[in-house]
């Protein structure tokens, strides 16, 4: 492997992490955040709602087992950085094609090694996730500086805009029985992947697609998807979820759907403090009291409680986190419309909540059925 030189993660409270960094740095400044994924880091680095974020990956050590063509959930890496403990020299699987570091490098994604991310998670789980520059030497300069001052704060950021697809493509089986419109808010391969396996033929539009062009596709079920950024900066689609929500077309929300859904009917949305990241966080179920163990990578969550959501009286709440009993489902009092926080999909991440896909598709059947 290549050599790699020193280099420094430098946060905006003034703390600083050394390491020697991969890959040469002009100063990749972003939000840093941590994930607690054991496995699926190419998933993790792929995925569209980590646009914007340098990603601290909390297991000892990454990339043992390289890259593949298969499991990236985008185009390529969407991070602005990774930091980790320790990068394998060496990789073995028989699916790989290639090494995690000249993967990385060849997007431009610059990697900080050898830094303590035991003490960087805790310190970002108590002062919160900030801002940070990953750059080349031994201590920040004037420009350094200059660069982490002139990062924006992700709270009034509309990336969901910048990572959505330009135009509009087809996925999965034409003969397929079921027609799901797809809004791209930063969606997942895996997304795709799961509906094709249930029998849907899928349409994926732009974030800001007008809802007259989607209800001239005809759809049965319309789907609201991940995506990276503050919720409440995504105006415009508020109106649009209104509006096709109206028309009785099953719907549901992942994620920043989620979040959307409950902006659209009353609710709002608030910035946590470190947010949720990786494939370990249990929920509970309130009609039954079952605890699913989930997939998650989100920084905002809509505000509210088990007794309900203020402003949004027409959303009953339908999932909680046991960690901080913060929201992670909700469904429409009267419409056929569902979301949740978590990532059913998973990729990576248990599965215990894929069968969120069936129950869509039941809803999807059934309005079939009344037309």
């Amino acid at each position: 492997m290549a050599s790699s030189n020193p280099g420094f993660l430098l946060l905006e409270d003034g703390t600083l992490f050394h390491g020697r960094v991969h890959g040469h740095p002009s100063g990749a400044a972003a939000e840093v955040v941590f994930t607690t994924n054991m496995t699926g880091y190419q998933e993790v680095f792929t995925d569209p709602s980590y646009k914007g974020q340098i990603v601290v990956m909390t297991a000892p050590e990454i990339g043992n087992y390289g890259i593949n063509t298969e499991d990236p959930e985008s185009a390529g890496p969407q991070v602005s950085g990774v930091v980790v403990r320790e990068l394998s020299r060496t990789y073995s699987n028989w699916r790989a094609t290639g090494d995690l570091r000249g993967w990385l490098l060849d997007a431009q994604i610059p990697i900080l090694e050898e830094v303590d991310t035991r003490r960087l998670t805790r310190h970002l789980r108590s002062a919160g996730v900030m801002r940070g520059i990953v750059a080349e030497g031994t201590q920040p300069t004037a420009e350094t500086l200059a660069i982490l001052d002139a990062c924006p704060s992700m709270e009034g950021q509309d990336l969901a805009s910048v990572v959505s697809t330009k135009k509009v493509y087809k996925w999965g089986n034409p003969q397929a029985p079921h027609h799901i419109v797809a809004y791209d808010f930063g969606i997942k391969r895996n997304i795709l992947r799961l509906f094709d396996e249930n029998g849907c033929r899928v349409t994926v539009v732009p974030a800001n697609t007008p809802p007259e062009e989607v209800l001239e596709m005809a759809p049965d079920g319309i789907f609201l998807a991940n995506g990276p950024g503050d919720p409440a900066a995504v105006t415009y689609a508020p109106d649009t979820i209104n509006r096709l929500a109206s028309q009785g077309i099953p719907m549901f929300g992942i994620c920043l759907g989620h979040q959307l859904i409950g902006l659209s009917f009353g609710g709002s949305t608030v910035k946590m403090p470190y947010g949720h990241r990786g494939g370990n966080h249990p929920v509970r179920e309130l009609s039954t009291g079952r605890v699913l163990i989930t997939s998650q990578n989100h920084g905002f969550a809509v505000e509210g409680s088990e007794a309900g959501i203020p402003g949004a009286p027409e959303l009953e709440v339908t999932h909680l986190n046991l960690n901080d009993g913060t929201i992670e489902g909700m469904r429409h009092r009267e419409l056929p419309v569902f979301a949740v926080q978590y990532h059913p999909e998973a990729a990576p991440g248990p599965h215990d909540a894929r069968p969120l896909f069936q129950e869509f598709l039941v809803a999807v059947s059934g309005a079939a059925k009344t037309l």
